[in-house]
Formats: C-alpha cells, sequence, structure tokens
C-alpha cells in the first residue's frame, strides 16, 4: 500500500532501490528519523514480496505503543493513506492530536555515543564503515559527520543526511556550495520549499554545475542582478545557463 507520504528516504523504498538488510531494518522500526517516516515505510513495507520483510513491519506496527499512535494519527499532516491503513486495523485518531515534534513512535535509532561519534569523524573511518552505520550516523550523528556523509557515493546514505531532523538550513546551503556531492542530493534540495527559502541555497544551486539544469533555471530567476550579472562570466556553470543569466542582464 501506498502510504501517501513523501520524503527523499521514502521514496527510495518505493522505487524498489533498497537492499534487503537495509529493508529489514526499516520493518524493525530502525533508520526512521521522524514518525512520518517511521509510520510510511512501515505501512509500504506491509506489502514487502518478502515475506519476512512483510511480518517484521506488521510485527513492529503491532509493537507501537498506542496512545502515541492515535495521537499521531489526530495531526492534521498525516496523510489520508496512513489513516484509513490503520482504521482498516480498528486503530482510529485520538480526540487531541500529538503536538508537532518530529520524535518517531518507537526510537530504536539510538543517540551514538559521544566516544563513537569523535572516532567516527575521520572520513577514512566513515566510509569503512558498514552502510547501516553509515545511515545511523547521517540521520543521529554530528554536523562533522553529515557534512562528509552529504558526499557519500551510496544514494541511501547522502538521503539519509537530508532527513536527518538535526540538519539546519546553513547546512543544507553548504552542500549546494560543494563540488563533490551527488546531483541525485541538489535534485533533493532543489525541490524543498522550505529550503528554497533560503537565498543562499538558490544561489548555492545556480552556481554548481552539477545541478539539474531546470532546477538552476527556475533559481536563476530570484537571484538578484549583482549575482546574475557575476553568472554571464562565470565558466564552470553550463553555457545555457550563462546565456540565460545575459538574457536577464540585458533585459535589465
Amino acid at each position: 500500500m501506498d502510504p501517501g507520504f513523501r520524503s527523499p528516504l521514502v521514496d527510495f523504498f518505493r522505487r524498489g532501490e533498497v537492499a534487503r538488510d537495509v529493508r529489514m531494518l526499516a520493518a524493525q522500526g530502525v533508520l526512521a528519523p521522524r514518525a512520518h517516516e517511521q509510520l510510511a515505510l512501515l505501512v509500504l513495507l506491509c506489502d514487502d514480496q518478502d515475506a519476512e520483510i512483510a511480518s517484521h513491519a506488521n510485527a513492529t506496527i503491532e509493537s507501537l505503543p498506542g496512545d502515541a499512535l492515535r495521537a499521531f494519527l489526530a495531526r492534521t499532516d498525516v496523510p489520508n493513506e496512513i489513516r484509513a491503513f490503520f482504521a482498516a486495523r480498528g486503530i482510529e485518531p485520538a480526540t487531541a492530536a500529538a503536538s508537532a515534534a518530529d520524535e518517531p513512535l518507537l526510537d530504536v535509532l539510538a543517540e551514538p555515543a559521544e566516544q563513537e561519534s569523535e572516532k567516527t569523524s575521520d572520513p577514512r573511518v566513515l566510509s569503512g564503515l558498514p552502510i547501516i552505520e553509515r545511515m545511523k550516523l547521517a540521520m543521529k550523528g554530528t554536523r562533522e559527520q553529515r557534512s562528509q556523509l552529504i558526499r557519500d557515493s551510496n544514494k541511501l546514505v547522502s538521503t539519509a543526511v537530508l532527513a536527518s531532523p538535526k540538519l539546519t538550513d546553513s547546512e543544507v546551503e553548504s552542500f549546494t556550495k560543494m563540488g563533490n556531492v551527488s546531483e541525485e542530493v541538489l535534485r533533493i534540495i532543489g525541490m524543498n520549499r522550505s529550503w528554497l527559502k533560503n537565498y543562499g541555497v538558490a544561489l548555492g544551486l545556480v552556481r554548481n554545475p552539477k545541478t539539474p539544469t531546470a532546477i538552476a533555471m527556475q533559481q536563476l530567476r530570484r537571484l538578484v542582478e549583482r549575482d546574475v550579472k557575476l553568472l554571464t562570466n562565470d565558466r564552470n556553470i553550463p553555457e545555457v545557463l550563462r546565456l540565460a543569466a545575459k538574457k536577464v542582464v540585458s533585459k535589465g
């Protein structure tokens, strides 16, 4: 069943691009930084073609704290598909909605210990960790670890960084200025309306040659004249974008 909730992490699972061991952890309630994603993944994995994964997802749902679940379902930002899924199981929303907190209903993704966080700040150590550990640190680790893991060659890991509840707007802006992040990371940032409210994010996307051209062109319209003029001589961006900047300047 489609849970009706969209996020970069959930979309990877929806497209079937996730290995079995990672799906199994998600079915056990792990790898979900927020309640919305945790429930969306569980609903999605209840129909997994792997019977064992589907069984674990159903068992995890049964173990969710009832009062917290009903209060969460009463929130106005819960998709109707998720409410319908639980209604079919006899679980209706509570009369009073839960607060807007983002913590998962079943928090089995523990915060990394301080000693572990320090030890895994070295890029060489991080790159040698199993994918599961890298994903955990991407969501629950430090700012320094996120700065390294956003450049991870595995899309699930870099996407997990963007799903971290600890992520700040200033970090997202810094990601757009990196020359070694993937096109997928820049696409996800460029489709997030909240992050795009930050002018620095929009400028970073336009100036990054890896940003998909359609997204860069959209953000070009938002830039102030001074920044557009600088783009006309920027040899790092695609020619089509530089020409568009020249056209904007000439009209001005």
